[in-house]
C-alpha cells in the first residue's frame, strides 16, 4: 500500500506544518503503509496556461516536474496534502499544483484513493484552508477519511496535541483504504457531480475526445 504525502510549504524543515505531516507518515508506516513525500517547493512546476491540451490527449504538453508528480500521485492508494495558511489559502506552490490538473477533475483520476489534509495557521483560521485541500481531492473523485488542522495562537499545547491527530490520521488513513470504506455522501456528492458532468463531456466530445474515451471505459457514459 503506497502513500504519498505532498508537502508545500516553502520553510522546509522549520515548517510547523511539516511536524503534522512527519507525524502522519510515522503513523502510516506504523500501521503497514509505504511512504513517499514530495516536496513541490523544490520542483519545477509551471503555471496552467489554459491550452486544453490535456483533455485531448490526457497529459498536460508542459515540459517541466508536474507530470512526474501526477503519476506518483496515480500510483498511489492514498494521498495526504499539506499547506500552511498563506493569506487565506493553500501556498502558490501547492495552488499551482492544483491549477495544472483540470482534467484529474474531469477525468476523476482520483476515484477509489483516499486522503486527508494538514495545515497551520498563526490565527484560528485553519478550516478554510483544509477545505480548499479536501475539496481539490473530492472533485477529482478522491475519499476524505478528515483533516487536521492547528492553530498557532493557541501556544505549545495545541501543535503537541495536532501531532498526535495526524499520526492517528495517519494510520487511520492506511486502515481506510485496506477496508475499502465507505463514505455515503461523499459518494452521493461523486455521484451528482458525475451526472452533471456528463453533459459536458458530451458537448465537448470534438474538442476532449481522450475524457470521451475514459468517461466510457468508466461506464460513465
Amino acid at each position: 500500500m503506497k502513500i504519498v504525502a505532498i508537502q508545500s510549504s516553502p520553510r522546509g524543515k522549520n515548517s510547523n506544518t511539516l511536524k503534522l505531516l512527519d507525524a502522519a507518515l510515522e503513523g502510516v508506516t506504523a500501521a503497514g503503509g509505504e511512504t513517499e513525500l514530495v516536496d513541490v517547493t523544490k520542483l519545477n512546476i509551471k503555471y496552467c496556461k489554459a491550452c486544453d491540451v490535456c483533455h485531448k490527449i490526457g497529459v498536460c504538453p508542459i515540459k517541466d516536474d508536474y507530470n512526474a508528480v501526477l503519476e506518483k500521485l496515480l500510483d498511489a492508494d492514498g494521498i495526504i496534502w499539506s499547506s500552511p495558511n498563506y493569506m487565506a489559502n493553500v501556498t502558490a506552490q501547492l495552488k499551482t499544483l492544483f491549477d495544472r490538473s483540470p482534467h484529474v477533475a474531469h477525468e476523476q483520476l482520483f476515484d477509489e484513493k483516499y486522503g486527508f489534509s494538514l495545515t497551520t495557521a498563526g490565527s484560528s483560521d485553519v478550516n478554510f484552508v483544509l477545505d480548499i485541500m479536501n475539496a481539490f481531492m473530492r472533485i477529482c473523485g478522491g475519499n476524505i477519511i478528515g483533516g487536521v488542522g492547528c492553530a498557532m495562537v493557541q501556544g505549545p499545547s495545541a501543535m503537541e496535541a495536532a501531532i498526535g491527530r495526524s499520526y492517528e490520521m495517519g494510520r487511520d488513513l492506511v486502515e481506510a483504504i485496506r477496508e475499502k470504506r465507505k463514505y455515503p455522501e461523499q459518494e452521493a456528492v461523486h455521484k451528482a457531480w458525475r451526472e452533471g458532468f456528463r453533459n459536458v463531456i458530451i458537448a465537448n466530445k470534438e474538442q476532449w475526445p481522450h475524457n470521451v474515451d475514459h468517461w466510457i471505459s468508466k461506464g460513465w457514459l
